[in-house]
């Protein structure tokens, strides 16, 4: 889902803030997601609607923090992810296997 089109369906809800009894602009909503406005707690509600999870999730897990190497990471993950399918099987076998390796040494403290 876009940024656009996550925020159409959090302004389709008619989210109202307490405070002021308004809906919060587009414009607010872009500033809550790009982090450049603090997020009002009773917006929670809104978003978990639109993800379709409960609002707890949000805080029932360790985050991550944003950076620019994870941002790279994990594109480079999703390159990889794409490239699967073109593997032949074999290839896919052996590497199923060294990763289980890395695995492994990871665990036991060598990487």
């Amino acid at each position: 889902m876009t940024k656009k089109e996550f925020v159409d369906k959090v302004i389709e809800l008619e989210p109202r803030l307490k405070n002021s009894g308004e809906s919060p602009s587009i414009q607010t909503i872009y500033r809550y997601l790009n982090g450049s406005r603090e997020l009002k707690v009773e917006i929670l509600p809104y978003f978990a609607e639109v993800l379709g999870v409960k609002e707890q999730e949000f805080f029932e897990f360790d985050i991550e923090f944003t950076s620019e190497n994870n941002i790279k990471q994990s594109k480079e993950f999703r390159e990889i992810l794409n490239l699967l399918p073109y593997l032949p099987t074999k290839a896919l076998k052996e590497l199923k296997n060294r990763l289980q390796e890395y695995k492994k040494l990871y665990e036991k403290g060598f990487l």
